[in-house]
């Protein structure tokens, strides 16, 4: 069975950025990690703000869809790594987890950060806001077992302490 790690923060914070380097530091292990980006649902099933896809709140995503793509992979891999905005959002996908780490950034760098996106084009300050509003509401998880600072680069002394977790309660 695989081991689950959830993986959370805000956008931009370092999310993605940490579950590859957990996949590189856990090898050999089989890893799977999940984007959360990838289930979400078609753009015309989900709420919209000011005529903006909100991807910001946990009805965008599709968590059957998600819990079903762990469930077919957790005999596939020794580590599954589900990470996202909005991966401590649901109760059930929470209990799955055997471990958490939520990436923490300033509201500052946060705002540095996304100007600088460009995936979907420009976005407008009030929805810039408006996600940051969101991750307040829906993203955050003090209960997780670590919180790492995404304000700069992640070190190997950051990952030690959680490789070493993962290795002890499922070598």
């Amino acid at each position: 069975m695989a081991f689950i790690i959830g993986i959370g923060g805000a956008s931009r914070s370092g999310k993605s950025t940490l579950a590859q380097r957990l996949k590189e530091e856990l090898a050999p292990n089989r890893v799977f990690s999940l984007d959360m980006d990838e289930y979400v649902f078609d753009e015309k099933d989900i709420p919209h703000i000011k005529g903006h896809p909100d991807w910001e709140v946990p009805e965008s995503i599709d968590y059957k869809w998600v819990e079903h793509t762990i469930r077919e992979n957790k005999s596939k891999y020794d580590v599954i790594i589900v990470e996202g905005i909005l991966a401590f959002a649901n109760a059930s996908l929470n209990a799955q987890y055997d471990l958490t780490v939520f990436m923490e950034i300033s509201k500052k760098t946060y705002f540095e950060r996304r100007r600088l996106e460009t995936r979907w084009g420009k976005d407008p300050e009030w929805y810039l806001e408006y996600v940051w509003e969101a991750h307040l509401k829906y993203g955050q998880y003090p209960e997780a077992d670590f919180i790492l600072s995404g304000e700069s680069t992640l070190k190997d002394a950051d990952l030690a302490p959680i490789i070493q977790k993962i290795r002890a309660t499922h070598p």
